[in-house]
């Protein structure tokens, strides 16, 4: 019989009592009650009302901990905070533009290399539609003049 390896829980499931979380993060019980009730942090709840921390939320306690102990006030690890969220949103949509165009680029090049597609004039390109049937993406080439 095989033994089944353990798997640890997911980044957000809300498995650390405070304690445990306390222990994790440097921190103790008390603070990460401040730091919920200024909301930097919002841990899961039992049904009784038993808060319960994820890893990801410890992993947020230790960098609010290095913050405040590098001399950044709350406020300022509040907008910190606030501003990574914004980079990381960012990122993300910057990553969705970028498979966008890829496949812009691609179904371009269908087009293009298609027999009906070379007998037209190249600067004539079509419009694609995406998903959405409202909006539409508009392709030109520049003039070589």
């Amino acid at each position: 019989m095989t033994r089944r390896e353990p798997r640890a829980p997911a980044p957000d499931a809300a498995v650390y009592v405070i304690s445990v979380a306390a222990e994790l993060s440097g921190l103790h019980p008390q603070t990460l009650r401040s730091y919920e009730r200024m909301g930097l942090i919002m841990p899961g709840r039992t049904g009784g009302g038993g808060r319960r921390y994820s890893h990801r939320d410890i992993e947020l306690l230790r960098e609010i901990a290095s913050l405040t102990a590098g001399g950044v006030g709350i406020e300022g690890v509040r907008r910190i905070l606030e501003l990574e969220h914004q980079v990381a949103a960012l990122q993300s949509r910057a990553e969705e533009l970028q498979a966008e165009l890829a496949a812009t680029r691609d179904a371009l090049r269908a087009v293009m290399s298609s027999p009906t597609t070379r007998r037209t004039d190249p600067n004539k390109l079509p419009v694609l539609r995406g998903p959405d049937p409202s909006a539409s993406v508009v392709v030109w080439r520049r003039s070589r003049d």
